[in-house]
């Protein structure tokens, strides 16, 4: 789950992160007011999206009065921000945050992200900041420095001082240095977060080290532990679908193919896309439903497939271990007939009670292709999505 970069930055300081002084607004009027608040003769007025890239996009806007912030949160409030990572559609900005401008002399990159190589929590800094360090990662990989973080001992100093040697810093630099990656760790471990990253992280002129920007994002898995989290969710900065899948306990990722693709298993559910783009087709979702998933919501399951507009056929792959076959094809029928299945439809199923679903399926009376395995069953979807054409 993610969070704006408000909600971010509130919940960092609570944790000795620094951070500029700032509020959110939703109107221009309040926009001017929160100006009026911080005081100062210079601000910075930010969209607030669910997306990176935005200060290239004309979403970050710096501003010397009132008027200026009011002109700025005019500007922004109500209109669709393109950025590299929302896509072509964009997202609308429904709220802006206004903050007090920083004396920047230097922007850094400063991340925590978790190594699944190293299975550790990983420190990620980069003298550069601002810009897209997975770009920098690959023009210039000597300028990210990495320290995986030991899990029986959690954060040290001499993680914290190692990287501040390698970002140039120095003096009183480096102990401030300490209490800000302290605190970023420190909230990352307790939140239960996926992702801390702060970009850029700023040297002031005086020399004090601030988040200028911030990004969380949480793990869904741990959310029953935080309802203080949960309730920052912002649904409007989700896809509908992916949405509506949370709801039903589905793992469901839409992509930009045509053919929808109904798994139990996450590794099975790779492999069946990876084979859909060997005969052909392009796969239009990852969808997991889960070893005991229910009749339930293999039925939402399907039904969320149909969503999409972009879907001309659906692959059904079910292993059947501790799911059973019979209740998958009862799934899949029930919802076929509710939602008047207008797509072709290609099903492959092993393993417990594959006899007794594979009769359910012939008994529907429904176009429902079988297949036996799955190489079988990707050359037949790719073929019926190309003849249905």
């Amino acid at each position: 789950m993610n969070i704006h970069e408000y909600q971010a930055k509130e919940l960092l300081s609570q944790f000795g992160v620094k951070v500029p002084k700032g509020a959110v607004a939703y109107t221009a009027e309040e926009a001017v007011a929160a100006a009026r608040r911080l005081g100062g003769p210079r601000f910075v007025v930010k969209a607030q999206i669910h997306a990176g890239g935005r200060g290239k996009a004309g979403g970050v806007r710096l501003v010397h009065s009132e008027k200026e912030v009011a002109e700025a949160a005019s500007a922004l409030l109500g209109k669709k921000l393109v950025t590299a990572q929302t896509g072509p559609e964009g997202r609308e900005v429904k709220r802006v945050y206004v903050e007090e401008a920083s004396e920047i002399a230097r922007e850094l990159y400063l991340g925590l992200v978790v190594d699944r190589a190293s299975g550790r929590v990983t420190l990620v800094a980069s003298t550069e900041g601002g810009v897209e360090v997975e770009e920098l990662a690959v023009r210039a990989p000597e300028k990210i420095l990495k320290a995986p973080i030991d899990p029986a001992t959690g954060i040290q100093p001499f993680y914290a001082r190692n990287i501040a040697f390698g970002l140039g810093l120095s003096g009183g630099q480096i102990d401030g240095a300490v209490r800000f990656v302290t605190g970023l760790y420190r909230a990352f471990h307790d939140l239960d977060a996926a992702l801390a990253e702060i970009n850029p992280l700023v040297v002031t002129e005086g020399g004090d080290l601030l988040a200028l920007d911030a990004k969380l994002a949480f793990d869904d898995n741990a959310l029953f532990r935080h309802p203080e989290i949960r309730e920052l969710r912002d649904e409007d900065e989700e896809d509908p679908l992916e949405l509506e899948a949370s709801r039903h306990a589905l793992s469901y990722v839409k992509l930009d193919g045509d053919i929808g693709c109904m798994v139990n298993g996450a590794g099975l559910a790779m492999a069946t896309m990876d084979i859909i783009k060997l005969y052909g087709g392009r796969p239009a979702n990852f969808l997991d439903v889960g070893g005991g998933a229910t009749r339930e919501r293999v039925a939402a399951a399907f039904k969320l497939i149909l969503r999409d507009p972009h879907v001309e056929g659906i692959l059904v792959n079910i292993f059947g271990g501790i799911m059973r076959c019979d209740v998958i094809a009862e799934g899949i029928v029930g919802a076929a007939r509710e939602v008047s299945l207008r797509v072709p439809l290609v099903v492959r199923l092993q393993g417990t009670n594959v006899e007794l679903g594979q009769e359910a399926l012939k008994q529907s009376g429904l176009p429902i292709v079988t297949a036996e395995d799955l190489a079988d069953a990707a050359e037949k979807v790719v073929r019926a999505v190309k003849e249905a054409r």
